[in-house]
């Protein structure tokens, strides 16, 4: 058992006086030196009874008989001119500096006090007797020094036991980690005593440690671990395959980490899981005879989950996949060629995708692909035009327009077949350039004031009246005058609308 470190006590003592000097003989009055000598004594007194105790400072919350030892020297210059018993002289700042050791031993002594008492609630005669019985020695040798009052060597030997209980302590994590490591091999192994007190051990050196906690019940649960290992030896020796799993199954579910009972519980399985695959891949084969694929691949599948990563079950599924797969491709063509004959060409290329997602060799749907794609594009960009003539007031937007139309006469003219939506979307972009072509005079009026500008149009200044000759289309007309209120208007131009007159000008001033 480790020995209590105490703070060790040495005896008070009182320093000696200072000795007075003699008067010279034959004197006839007070010598010269004696008023000199008084004062200098005097001051000194001075400095030890107000400047020397702030300096020299006991240690906090500490009262031991050194308190008063150390008062008693800081007084002594004070009272000396009274009588006192014989001794050697010491002088005040000597006991100064042997107060401020004694404190400083303590002080260490104190902290080795903290992390020795740390290190006995962590078992450390269990794991660290020869460490320990080290640092005791050395506490033992500081408290001889501390007793003879040599106070260097004493806080020495304190030191060195201080730092050998630190090193001590900074082992812990490393002595928890090797019980825990004993802890789960006697666990393996069955060891329920060695497990036990391996577990004990760990839970003394770090108290609420995760881990620990996770192997104290792994310890509680070997018990049934072990038995069911015992019962499930049996069972599998008799060729009772099925009651070997259960017991085994009992044993993970009480302590799902133990490898050992883990792998035979695999083991036991994979022998009874054998026999199901067989079954499952027949049946599955025997569906796929019979062209009915899901139930075909569910027969896979379920052969699949019972042996993951077979090779036959991979194979047979992919065979389903194969086989199903050619008569999708069928009814994508199908629906492909019958949306290109209604040129819902949109559709036909989503037919086609999909078909090429199946095999992205299909002849049929790589054909059909490169016909359907620009088709739709067209018929799209047809659409866009068609459903926002306005657009066409831009010249460069027409003359897209125009482009677009001489490509739909295109396909028109290379299609086999006939396409009466396609000639449909023609004939309405056709008029509709021609209608986008015909400029309309429309009339502006202003107060020969306001600057008036018409956007994709002109800057057109001040005036009082302006005619021109715009292509069909919205237009917006902007009127800006120092000091007055901007003015907007916007107005469309349509050749069959009644001619247009526009006025811009800003009349609302500024305040």
């Amino acid at each position: 058992m480790a020995q209590d470190f105490e703070r060790v006590e040495p005896a008070p003592f009182d320093a000696a006086p200072v000795a007075a000097e003699e008067t010279p003989a034959g004197a006839g009055g007070t010598p010269r030196w004696v008023l000199p000598a008084l004062g200098g004594l005097a001051l000194l007194a001075l400095l030890v009874v107000f400047w020397l105790p702030g300096r020299v400072a006991p240690p906090a919350a500490q009262e031991t008989p050194e308190t008063p030892a150390a008062q008693g020297s800081a007084e002594a210059p004070a009272q000396a001119p009274k009588a006192a018993a014989p001794g050697p002289e010491r002088s005040p700042f000597a006991e100064a500096q042997a107060a401020r050791l004694r404190a400083e031993a303590q002080d260490i002594l104190a902290e080795l006090l903290d992390v020795r008492e740390n290190l006995d609630n962590r078992a450390v005669a269990e794991w660290g007797a020869e460490a320990i019985a080290a640092v005791e020695a050395s506490a033992a040798s500081g408290d001889e020094r501390y007793r003879e009052r040599a106070f260097e060597e004493a806080i020495a030997r304190y030191r060195e036991a201080l730092e050998g209980a630190l090193a001590l302590e900074a082992r812990l994590p490393q002595e928890r980690d090797a019980r825990l490591a004993a802890a789960e091999a006697a666990i393996e192994a069955g060891d329920l005593p060695a497990a036990e007190a391996a577990v004990s051990t760990a839970e003394q050196i770090e108290p609420g440690f995760a881990r620990t906690a996770a192997l104290r019940e792994r310890v509680e649960a070997l018990p049934t671990v072990i038995a069911g290992l015992e019962s499930a030896a049996e069972a599998e020796a008799a060729g009772d395959l099925a009651a070997a799993k259960e017991a085994l199954a009992g044993a993970t579910a009480a302590d799902p980490a133990h490898q050992r009972a883990a792998e035979a519980l695999a083991r036991v399985s994979e022998a009874l899981t054998r026999k199901r695959f067989t079954g499952a891949m027949s049946e599955g084969y025997a569906a796929l005879d019979r062209e009915a694929f899901e139930d075909a691949r569910s027969a896979f599948r379920r052969a699949e989950q019972l042996v993951p990563g077979s090779p036959e079950a991979t194979a047979a599924l992919q065979e389903v996949t194969v086989v199903e797969t050619a008569a999708k491709l069928r009814d994508l063509r199908r629906a492909a060629e019958a949306a290109a004959a209604a040129e819902d060409w949109d559709e036909a290329v989503r037919r086609y995708e999909a078909a090429l997602a199946l095999d992205p060799t299909v002849f049929f749907a790589q054909r059909g692909l490169k016909t359907a794609e620009p088709r739709a594009a067209l018929d799209r960009a047809l659409g866009k035009v068609i459903d926002d003539p306005d657009r066409l007031a831009d010249p460069a937007v027409a003359g897209d327009a125009a482009r677009l139309l001489e490509r739909a006469r295109a396909a028109l003219a290379e299609s086999e077949t006939e396409q009466p939506r396609l000639a449909g979307q023609a004939d309405r972009l056709a008029a509709l350039l021609v209608r986008a072509n015909t400029e309309v005079p429309v009339t502006l009026r202003s107060d020969g004031e306001t600057s008036v500008t018409v956007y994709r149009v002109a800057r057109l200044g001040s005036f009082e009246r302006h005619t021109l000759e715009l292509r069909p289309g919205e237009y917006t007309a902007v009127g800006t005058r120092p000091g007055y209120r901007d003015v907007r208007e916007t107005f469309r131009v349509a050749p069959e609308d009644p001619p247009l007159t526009i006025t811009v000008a800003c009349t609302e001033a500024i305040r």
